[in-house]
């Protein structure tokens, strides 16, 4: 028995359309489905999550991100 959690949002009908992989075709399975309500987070006018930006702001202190070394243009053959 193998468990697989799978979240999915309902569309303008009411319906779920669920696609679960299996190990092997032409084999039946017994599936049993939990319907549980997920709480949703509130959003802005923007539609992002109430206080996203203050958690997120200056995430990357310690670790800044550093630009590489530019790589040279590949060269390619002229069209005619």
């Amino acid at each position: 028995m193998e468990t697989i959690k799978i979240q999915g949002i309902s569309d303008a009908d009411n319906i779920i359309k669920l696609e679960i992989p299996v190990p092997s075709a032409r084999q039946a399975y017994e599936l049993i489905i939990v319907l549980q309500p997920v709480e949703q987070p509130a959003l802005d006018a923007m539609g992002y999550p109430i206080g996203y930006f203050e958690e997120t702001y200056g995430s990357f202190r310690d670790a800044p991100l550093e630009r590489g070394i530019d790589l040279p243009f590949e060269t390619r053959e002229s069209l005619e």
